[in-house]
């Protein structure tokens, strides 16, 4: 079959090695989830957005959605990837992963190279899982907000291992795994909660070890400060914070339009310490009142409109 010179790069560069691939894009691809096509899409660059002028010519690098996966049939794809809500990007001995939730109660992680499903499982229709991680011994935590808890699943085990380690966490919405310290945080409604695995990859455990009351309520996103090494961006309610573990810290995030400090869906700085920022903040208009059509770049600032899109979160892809 012949190619064209643009689909062989494309399919070039999503076959090579983690690294190569980044190297070689042209800036630093964005994650979209979007709830209107049921898709987490990899678009090529924040800076090619610019150039977007509507729907058909949406500059997408690679897609995907459980609705397209024939090996999850049997997790109910058509109810538990109801508005997906997670997606980032992990490397695993030099292989590149999205990690994805959906309020439905889907979560998984994917091979980026093959499309290939390394684990799923449907948490249930009431579980509303809204944060995913791998852990380096390929065991996978979630956070699930309605369910109120953090697991941390013996993946590592097989595509669809069942077998969990659980602690309560009102309201939980993030999780995020740092391996500087070899922690689990988790992201309630009013605490940061740090958690020791422990056991063994077929039967792990979870304790809690440290807890921290939030500024302010309504904990959402949880994400590491590439340029701070240790700390974490953590977005409220009412504001945007990044938080020291070394001092037990939060320190308010001021940007140019306070506006755009409350109720941030994700958050997080650019890989390379340029120092810029990318935000998704619902526009509470239209059928999907926790979406927006738009992703917001702040330092410097800039707005990215994406018609036709219903949007969760936003992420660098590729960070780690």
């Amino acid at each position: 079959m012949r190619r064209t010179l643009p689909a062989l790069c494309l399919a070039l560069l999503l076959c090579a090695p983690a690294a190569l691939a980044e190297a070689r894009s042209p800036g630093r691809q964005v994650a979209v989830v979007d709830q209107a096509s049921r898709r987490v899409l990899v678009l090529q660059s924040a800076e090619e957005l610019i150039a977007y002028r509507g729907p058909d010519r949406l500059p997408v690098v690679w897609s995907w959605s459980a609705d397209r996966a024939p090996e999850l049939a049997d997790l109910a794809p058509a109810r538990s990837w109801t508005a997906p809500d997670e997606a980032k990007s992990r490397i695993r001995q030099g292989r590149r992963y999205l990690l994805t939730t959906a309020s439905g109660g889907l979560a998984a992680v994917v091979e980026t190279a093959t499309g290939r499903t390394r684990w799923a499982a449907d948490l249930g229709p009431v579980a509303n899982p809204h944060s995913i991680e791998l852990l380096p011994d390929g065991n996978v935590a979630v956070a699930a907000s309605t369910g109120g808890w953090v697991r941390l699943y013996a993946a590592s085990q097989g595509p669809r291992a069942a077998g969990f380690a659980e602690v309560p966490l009102p309201d939980a919405h993030g999780v995020h795994w740092d391996g500087r310290t070899g922690l689990l945080w988790a992201l309630g409604a009013t605490t940061l909660t740090a958690l020791r695995v422990g056991g063994t990859p077929a039967a792990p455990t979870l304790t809690a070890v440290r807890s921290t009351p939030l500024p302010d309520r309504g904990g959402h996103d949880l994400a590491p400060v590439l340029a701070t090494p240790g700390r974490f961006w953590v977005s409220t309610l009412a504001g945007l914070w990044s938080y020291d573990p070394s001092d037990d810290r939060f320190a308010r995030v001021r940007l140019a339009d306070r506006a755009a400090e409350r109720d941030v869906k994700s958050v997080g700085d650019e890989p390379g310490r340029t120092g810029r920022l990318l935000t998704v903040t619902p526009a509470h208009t239209g059928p999907c009142d926790w979406c927006t059509a738009a992703i917001t770049l702040h330092r410097p600032e800039g707005t990215r409109a994406l018609p036709g899109t219903h949007l969760y979160k936003a992420r660098w892809w590729g960070a780690f």
